[in-house]
């Protein structure tokens, strides 16, 4: 494989903490995962849309939430406005409701806290590049409790001509699993289970996957 091949299979980076002393080694550290290039290192949501802007290509944004100039929610809602193609993945200390849900919302793939070890996060990194949601234990715990205890009773509206396999999938994200889960779990292959999850999304007008665990236990499928 030539060096070009090579360099373009490589997931994109960019690394945002507002502290050097974590958005410097942790750069490094995932600079030596051999699959993954760090293209830059920035210490607000500012510095992360101009690098991405500048970047010829960027698949990934590590983003820390808490920053000064632009805080992580509104650089991940920007991003996911401009430059749809560009994943998520918060990195942070915070796994307050609050925080997970404006994060999830405003388009984040990923979401792990700081006690993440360093394949965890390269695990997470990978997904999103592959366009899977990963969420960790406790951030998956904490937003399905969120959402049970605000969601209503079951028995929500879910569209007539949803098919009994989309339905299958949604009461798998509902349940908290990512999709190389719900693909093994169905037999089927982690492609098709984004084409489902695409369809279902259209069809019932779910915005993202902390929507669809809302309908899904709404709907009393989790």
């Amino acid at each position: 494989m030539n060096e070009q091949a090579e360099k373009q299979q490589k997931v994109r980076v960019v690394v945002a903490d507002d502290q050097a002393a974590v958005r410097e080694p942790l750069a490094a550290v995932l600079g030596l995962s051999g699959d993954i290039e760090v293209v830059a290192a920035a210490a607000d949501g500012a510095q992360v849309l101009a690098a991405v802007a500048g970047a010829a290509q960027v698949d990934v944004v590590l983003m820390d939430l808490r920053m000064p100039v632009m805080d992580g929610t509104e650089a991940t809602r920007r991003l996911s406005e401009e430059h749809p193609e560009v994943a998520v993945v918060v990195l942070t200390t915070f796994a307050d409701d609050d925080s997970i849900l404006a994060a999830l919302s405003a388009g984040a793939r990923g979401y792990l806290t700081k006690n993440a070890g360093r394949q965890d996060i390269v695990r997470a990194i990978r997904a999103a590049a592959a366009g899977q949601s990963v969420l960790d234990r406790e951030v998956q715990d904490r937003l399905l409790a969120t959402v049970r205890t605000k969601a209503p009773a079951p028995g929500g509206e879910l569209p007539a001509d949803m098919t009994p396999r989309e339905r299958e999938v949604l009461t798998l994200i509902g349940r908290g699993l990512p999709n190389r889960a719900i693909a093994e779990q169905l037999f089927i292959s982690e492609a098709t289970v984004k084409t489902h999850i695409n369809n279902l999304f259209a069809k019932a007008g779910i915005r993202d996957r902390a929507d669809a665990v809302r309908r899904a236990i709404a709907a009393g499928l989790a």
